[in-house]
C-alpha cells in the first residue's frame, strides 16, 4: 500500500498530512496561505520531497478552498464533511457529534444511523475569522485573547452573528472600563451560542462530541465555554491530539480508494496548474488623472480652520473629547475656532488612559499662557470621560457635529458623519435638527469594515486607502456585510484583482451600504443641496471621491474631519461662556488612578452587568445600569405605562373567579400571549382551572431552550418562547394551552386583522422542536377571537372533547373572557388617559412607545422603559391613544392589528404639541422593514421626528442612549428655533 497524503485547503489555512499503511501520521503541517492557497501547498509538499521523493503516492485534496485547486491541478477532491467523517470512524469510532471550527466556517456532524451536517451560510460570526477580528480589536493576538479569557470573573452577552455586532457590543464594554478578560470569555462564549443555537437547529447535542479544526485546538478559553456550556464531562468532550488537522487526515484516508502517483507528478501538477480566471466585475476609475485628483484635494482643503501655534499663543482655550467606538479624539480650540491642539487614535480598548496622557501633554504645551476655560466630551465614552475627568459637559453625538458642521457651512442642511462604527445622518430645518437616522446593529458602511481588509491584507488603513485613487478597475464588490464580504474579495483577488482594485472597490461599498441602506435615498436630492461629510472614513479621499461620484454633487468635507465630534464639543464648551473650567487640573491628573471592576446588579430583574469605575479621593462611576438604583438613587417614578402593563399581566395568576378544581393549565408568557392573556385567564378560571404563567422572561430562561430553536434568524420574542413551554413542563402543569391564532381582534382600523405569521404559528414549530413538550399535554388548537359568535361554538366544541366542559358552561365563559378582555383595554385607555394628564399638570414631554404587545417584557426591551422615564419623559404605549383616531388609508397593506394601532398612535402624535413617538420593532422581524418606512412617513409629513430603536437579545443600550438623546436634543432645538 502506497503512503497516502491529505490536503485539506480551508479558508485560511493548509493543511498537509502523510499517513503509512497502518494509519499512522508521519507528518503534518498547519499553516495560514494568506489567499496564496495553490503556492501555500506547494510550498509544503516541497518541504517533504526527502520524505516522499521517488515514491507513489495516492493524494487527495479537501476543503472549502480546496475544489478549485484540485479542478485546477487534476488531482482527485473529496467533500469535507465525508473526509471528516472518515476520520472520525477510524480514530474515534463510537463519536455521537462533532464541532468542527474553522476558519471561516463551522460545522456540527450528528452520527449515529445516517450522517447528518448542519453548516454556516455565507456568515463567517462564530468562527476563526470572527475571533481574529475581534483580538484585532482588542489589540492583541490570539494567543494572548485566550491567555486573557482563562482569567474571566464574568460573561458578558455578545452577538457573534458576525464581527461588526460583536463590536456594537464589546466597544461599550471597553469604554466604560469592562475588564478585558470578562470580554474576551464572553467573546469565546458568543462563539458557543453561535454554534449551539445557529447550527443544531433544534437537534440536541449528547453524547460524545469531538471538537476539531485550528481554533478548538489552539484556543484553551475556547474550549473551557463549549464544555462548560453543553455540561460535558472528559469522556464526552474529547479534543483529540491532531484536531486541528483531522480534515486532512480524512482526505488521506479517502485517497486509499485512488490510484497511487509519482510524488514528483503531484509537484508538477501543483505547479503547472493556474488558477481558473473569471472576468472581474469592474467600475470606472475614481480619478482618471494626477490633474483631476489635485483639482479635488485644492477644494476640499479649502474647509479648514485657522491654525495657531500653542507655544507661542496666550489666552483662554476650550477643550472638545470625542470619546469615540473605536478612537478618542481631542481639539483645543481658541474664541474663533483657531485650533491649538489635535489628537486622533485608536482608544485601545482603553479611552481614559489616552485622556489622561493627553491632558498632561496639553498641561505641558499650554504652560502659564494658555488658560482652559471650558471642556466638553461627546461620544460612547462620555459618561465615564466627564466622570473621570471632571468635564463641564457631556453633549449627545448628533448635537456635536451639528456644531461642527454649521461652523464650516452655515447653511448645511443635510450632514453624515460615518465614524469606526456608527453612521449619523441628520437633516436640517430652519437651523435645528429635523431627522435623525443611525446604523442600525450592522457596521458595514463604516470605517471599520474597509480597516478590517486593510489589516487581513497587511496594510495599514492609510496607505491601504491610498492604494485605490488611481485604480482603473476597482472590482464592483456590492454592499454587503464585513464577513460576507470576505469571500468576496478572496474571489477577486483569485480572479486577478489587484490590491488596488479591491481598494478602490471597498470604498465605493462603504458610500454604497451608507446611501442605500441607512439613508435609503431615492436620489441626491433627498440629502440636501448644502451636504457636509465628516468622520475619519471621510478622510479617506477613494471614500469621499465615491461618495461625490454616487450622488453626483459636491459636498463639503472639513480637512478636520476625523476630529469634527471634539471641534463640534469645544465650540459647545466655548459657548457655556464660563470663567473656570471644573476640568481637573495638574496636580489633581498627578495623583489620578483609575480601576474597574465587574458586578451584577440585584435590585430588579434586570440584573444589568455593571462596571464599577473607581477614581482617586473615592470617586466613583458605575457604567452598564438602565436605571439609577446602582447610584444609590431612587428609580423614577414617572407614569410609565410600559411598566403598568407588565406589572398587571403577572398578576393574572391562579384560580381567579373559578376554584381551580379541573387541574392546572400552563399558559407561556410571551409573543401574543401578552395581549390575549386576560380573554384567557377569565376563561380558564371561569372553566375552574388554576392557571400557571411561565416564569418572567431571562436570560437564562432562554438559553433553557436554546438548544431547540431551528432558526437563528427568528426574533428574540420567538426564541424566549422555547424556554417558557420547557419551564413550564418542569412545572408539571396538567397541560400546556398555547392555541395557534392567524387572526388578532378586529378593532375596526384595518383592512385585515391577521397576527404575524411567527405568532401565529409558533405553537406548531415547538410542537415538532422542543422534545420535553411530549413529557406533558401540549394542546394547540386553531382559534380566532375576531369573531365571538364563531368562537363561542368552536370553543365550546373543543372544550366538551378535550375536558369534558358541558357547552352551556363554556359559552358563559367566553362571554366573560370578551368581557374581561373589553376590560382591560378600557383600564389602559383610562390609565393612559391620567398619565397625559398628569405630564400636562407637570409640564413633562410624552413619549409614546409604539410597538408590539410584548415589547413590554423586560427581558426583550432590556429596560428601555427606565431609560426613557429616567430621561423625564412619560411614556405611554401605542394602543393608549391610537383609538382615538378612526381608520384611515395607508401606503401599504394595512392588513395586521398592531401595525395598525401604530400607524393610529403616529397619527395621534402628530396633532399633539408634546408628543413625541419612539418605534420599537425586534432585529429579524421582516414586517417591520415596511412598518418602518410608513411609520417615518406618517410622523414626518406630520413635522415630527421618526426614531426606532432595534432590539434583539443583547442588552448593551449604547445605541439606544444615542437615539433617545438626539431626539431630546432635537425637540429643544425646535423649541429654540
Amino acid at each position: 500500500m502506497s503512503l497516502r497524503v491529505g490536503i485539506d485547503i480551508g479558508s485560511t489555512t493548509v493543511k498537509v498530512v502523510v499517513l503509512d499503511e497502518q494509519n499512522k501520521l508521519l507528518f503534518r503541517s498547519y499553516e495560514r496561505h494568506f489567499s496564496k492557497t495553490r503556492e501555500r501547498a506547494l510550498e509544503t509538499l516541497n518541504s517533504i520531497s526527502d520524505m516522499l521523493s521517488g515514491q507513489r503516492v495516492k493524494v487527495t485534496i479537501t476543503g472549502s478552498a480546496g475544489l478549485g485547486v484540485a479542478n485546477a491541478a487534476g488531482i482527485d477532491f473529496v467533500q469535507e464533511v465525508y473526509a471528516t467523517a472518515a476520520a472520525v470512524n477510524t480514530y474515534i469510532p463510537d463519536t455521537d457529534a462533532v464541532i468542527e471550527l474553522g476558519g471561516e466556517d463551522a460545522k456540527i456532524i450528528f452520527f449515529g444511523g445516517s450522517l447528518e451536517e448542519r453548516m454556516n451560510g455565507s456568515c463567517a460570526g462564530g468562527t476563526g475569522a470572527f475571533i481574529d477580528q475581534m483580538a484585532t480589536l482588542m489589540n492583541v493576538t490570539v494567543n494572548e485573547l485566550d491567555t486573557l479569557s482563562l482569567k474571566h470573573e464574568k460573561i458578558y452577552p455578545i452577538a457573534s452573528r458576525c464581527g461588526v455586532f460583536a463590536k456594537s457590543d464589546i466597544q461599550p464594554i471597553l469604554n466604560q472600563g469592562g475588564r478585558k478578560e470578562d470580554v474576551a470569555a464572553s467573546i469565546f462564549q458568543a462563539v458557543v451560542d453561535q454554534t449551539v443555537a445557529g447550527l443544531t437547529q433544534g437537534r440536541e447535542l449528547k453524547g460524545k462530541i469531538v471538537f476539531l479544526g485550528g481554533p478548538l485546538h489552539f484556543l484553551m478559553g475556547l474550549r473551557q465555554r463549549f464544555v462548560e456550556t453543553l455540561a460535558l464531562d472528559g469522556e464526552h468532550a474529547i479534543f483529540p491530539e491532531d484536531g486541528d488537522c483531522f480534515a486532512a487526515m480524512g482526505a488521506a484516508l479517502c485517497a486509499t480508494d485512488y490510484q497511487p502517483v509519482p510524488f514528483e507528478e503531484v509537484l508538477k501538477k501543483l505547479a503547472d496548474s493556474a488558477e481558473a480566471t473569471t472576468l472581474v466585475d469592474t467600475m470606472p476609475p475614481l480619478f482618471s488623472s494626477q490633474e483631476e485628483y489635485d483639482q479635488f484635494s485644492a477644494r476640499h482643503n479649502a474647509s479648514r480652520p485657522p491654525e495657531v501655534d500653542i507655544h507661542t499663543y496666550s489666552g483662554p482655550a476650550w477643550l472638545g473629547i470625542d470619546a469615540g467606538s473605536t478612537t478618542t479624539k481631542l481639539a483645543l480650540i481658541t474664541a474663533d475656532g483657531g485650533l491649538l491642539y489635535t489628537y486622533y487614535h485608536s482608544n485601545l480598548g482603553n479611552p481614559v488612559a489616552i485622556v489622561l496622557e493627553q491632558l498632561r501633554t496639553i498641561y505641558a504645551m499650554c504652560g502659564d499662557r494658555i488658560v482652559i476655560r471650558g471642556a466638553a466630551v461627546t461620544g460612547y465614552g462620555e459618561d465615564l470621560i466627564k466622570n473621570a475627568f471632571s468635564c463641564d459637559l457631556g453633549l449627545v453625538e448628533t448635537m456635536a457635529h451639528y456644531k461642527a458642521a454649521a461652523h464650516f457651512e452655515p447653511s448645511v442642511d443635510f450632514i453624515i458623519d460615518i465614524g469606526g462604527q456608527d453612521m449619523k445622518c441628520f437633516k436640517i430645518r430652519n437651523g435645528a435638527v429635523d431627522s435623525i437616522m443611525l446604523n442600525e446593529a450592522c457596521s458595514s458602511g463604516c470605517g471599520s469594515f474597509i480597516e478590517t481588509f486593510a489589516k487581513a491584507l497587511g496594510y495599514n488603513i492609510a496607505d491601504f486607502s491610498k492604494l485605490g485613487l488611481f485604480s482603473q478597475h476597482p472590482v464592483n464588490l456590492g454592499s454587503r456585510c464585513t464577513v460576507f464580504m470576505n469571500s468576496s474579495v478572496k474571489q477577486a483577488q483569485k480572479d486577478g484583482a489587484s490590491v488596488e482594485d479591491i481598494s478602490a472597490g471597498l470604498s465605493t461599498s462603504i458610500v454604497k451600504n451608507a446611501i442605500y441602506k441607512v439613508i435609503r435615498a431615492a436620489s441626491a436630492d433627498d440629502l440636501g443641496q448644502h451636504i457636509v461629510v465628516q468622520g475619519g472614513t471621510f478622510l479617506n479621499d477613494a471614500v469621499l471621491r465615491a461618495f461625490e461620484q454616487e450622488l453626483g454633487r459636491n459636498v463639503t468635507r472639513p480637512v478636520i474631519s476625523g476630529i469634527m465630534g471634539a471641534f463640534g464639543a469645544a465650540l459647545a464648551a466655548r459657548d457655556l461662556h464660563l470663567d473656570k473650567s471644573q476640568l481637573l487640573g495638574r496636580e489633581a491628573l498627578d495623583r489620578f488612578s483609575h480601576t474597574a471592576r465587574p458586578a451584577t446588579c440585584g435590585l430588579c430583574t434586570n440584573h444589568c452587568s455593571l462596571t464599577v469605575n473607581s477614581f482617586d479621593g473615592g470617586r466613583r462611576f458605575v457604567s452598564g445600569n438602565r436605571c439609577s438604583r446602582p447610584l444609590g438613587e431612587e428609580p423614577s417614578h414617572l407614569p410609565d405605562l410600559m411598566r403598568y402593563k407588565y406589572d398587571h399581566l403577572r398578576s393574572l395568576h391562579g384560580t381567579g373567579q373559578g376554584d381551580g378544581s379541573r387541574g392546572r393549565i400552563g399558559i407561556p408568557f410571551g409573543l401574543n400571549m401578552y395581549e390575549n392573556l386576560p380573554f384567557w385567564f377569565e376563561l380558564f378560571t371561569r372553566l375552574n382551572f388554576r392557571v400557571v404563567l411561565s416564569p418572567q422572561s431571562s436570560r437564562k430562561l432562554y438559553l433553557k431552550g436554546q438548544r431547540t430553536i431551528p432558526s437563528d434568524t427568528v426574533c428574540y420574542p420567538a426564541k424566549l418562547l422555547h424556554g417558557h413551554v420547557e419551564a413550564l413542563v418542569e412545572e408539571g402543569v396538567d397541560a400546556i394551552f398555547y392555541p395557534c391564532m392567524p387572526y388578532n381582534f378586529d378593532e375596526g382600523v384595518s383592512d385585515n386583522n391577521y397576527n404575524c405569521p411567527v405568532v401565529a404559528y409558533y405553537p406548531e414549530l415547538l410542537a415538532a422542536n422542543v422534545p420535553d413538550l411530549k413529557k406533558t399535554r401540549f394542546l394547540y388548537p386553531y382559534f380566532g377571537l375576531h369573531r365571538p359568535k364563531d368562537f363561542e361554538r368552536k370553543a365550546s366544541e373543543w372544550f366538551f372533547n378535550e375536558f369534558q366542559i358541558p357547552k352551556r358552561e363554556t359559552v358563559s365563559a367566553v362571554k366573560a373572557a370578551y368581557a374581561a378582555y373589553d376590560a382591560y383595554k378600557e383600564d389602559l385607555r383610562a390609565r393612559g388617559r391620567e398619565y397625559i394628564t398628569q405630564a400636562r399638570a407637570e409640564g413633562r414631554p410624552i413619549l409614546v412607545v409604539a410597538g408590539r404587545p410584548y415589547h413590554m417584557d423586560p427581558e426583550i426591551n432590556h429596560g428601555i422603559n427606565d431609560l426613557i422615564t429616567s430621561y423625564g419623559f412619560v411614556l405611554v404605549t401605542e394602543d393608549a391613544v391610537a383609538y382615538l383616531e378612526d381608520k384611515a388609508p395607508r401606503h401599504v397593506l394595512n392588513q395586521w392589528t398592531y401595525h395598525a394601532r401604530m400607524y393610529n398612535a403616529a397619527r395621534y402624535v402628530c396633532t399633539q404639541p408634546d408628543m413625541e413617538l419612539i418605534q420599537l420593532v425586534s432585529f429579524g422581524c421582516g414586517i417591520d422593514a415596511i412598518t418602518g418606512d410608513e411609520m417615518r412617513s406618517i410622523l414626518e409629513d406630520g413635522g415630527k421626528l421618526y426614531t426606532q430603536l432595534k432590539i434583539d437579545d443583547i442588552s448593551n443600550l449604547g445605541a439606544v442612549k444615542i437615539r433617545i438623546r438626539s431626539l431630546m436634543a432635537a425637540i429643544e432645538a425646535r423649541k429654540q428655533s
